[in-house]
């Protein structure tokens, strides 16, 4: 399933394109989900990197499609943003919040079905899992593939990532439990190492982007086979 919010305070465009949104999904046998907002300030109010697709004015009453964008951005590096405008001189602004394209009023179907497939297409080819964390103030939305380890301290995880560090709340059990049929494996009690970021094994540590993560005795035997398995399988 395909989630899809639609940012945009006149009915009218409302309407059309919802059902635009309705015909593309019986035309090429998507499915789509679909929520409308009347306006910035009502998608980013309790936003939970939870769509897929945002199809965004920008002239808008409140809070404008831009900021919106900014705002999304900083929980959500993942989301599909295009933005519906009349005006082309926002493109520029447009790159500074990775918008994939624009839609121009008045919005045709045949463009309109065009701009949605590149943006479908563009979140199939990602093929990878993602996973949202519960974070201070929000929530954020990870590709697993850019995690490269799991910390767990005290009563919190920290996920060590491609764009950062990440703390949530969690035991290292809840997270055993997510990555569970991924490659994943325990180095110790402390840390869950992705085997895609292991570049090797030194000094019984694993050596994960330069840094060496300890790997405990009794989790040693077991660490290595996954992460034979997990190098045999590249091949």
């Amino acid at each position: 399933m395909i989630r899809i919010a639609i940012v945009e305070d006149e009915e009218s465009y409302v309407k059309e394109l919802t059902g635009y949104l309705k015909e593309y999904q019986n035309t090429y046998k998507e499915e789509l989900e679909i929520t409308v907002y009347r306006d910035g300030d009502g998608i980013t109010s309790n936003y939970r990197a939870q769509f897929d697709i945002i199809l965004m004015d920008i002239q808008m009453k409140f809070m404008d499609g831009m900021s919106a964008a900014e705002e999304i951005r900083k929980q959500d590096s993942e989301v599909v943003i295009m933005f519906i405008t009349n005006m082309t001189q926002y493109a520029i602004r447009g790159y500074e919040v990775d918008a994939l394209d624009y839609i121009l009023k008045p919005v045709s179907y045949f463009a309109f079905c065009q701009k949605l497939s590149r943006a479908i297409a563009r979140i199939k080819k990602r093929g990878s899992k993602q996973i949202t964390i519960p974070v201070k103030g929000g929530i954020v939305r990870l590709d697993v593939e850019d995690i490269y380890y799991i910390e767990s301290v005290g009563h919190n995880l920290i996920f060590h990532t491609a764009h950062g560090e990440h703390i949530s709340s969690g035991t290292m059990k809840s997270a055993e439990e997510e990555m569970e049929g991924l490659s994943f494996s325990r180095g110790n009690k402390c840390y869950l190492i992705n085997l895609q970021h292991v570049d090797g094994i030194k000094d019984k540590c694993a050596i994960v982007k330069g840094e060496p993560l300890q790997i405990s005795r009794p989790r040693m035997n077991a660490f290595m086979q996954d992460l034979t398995k997990y190098w045999g399988d590249l091949k």
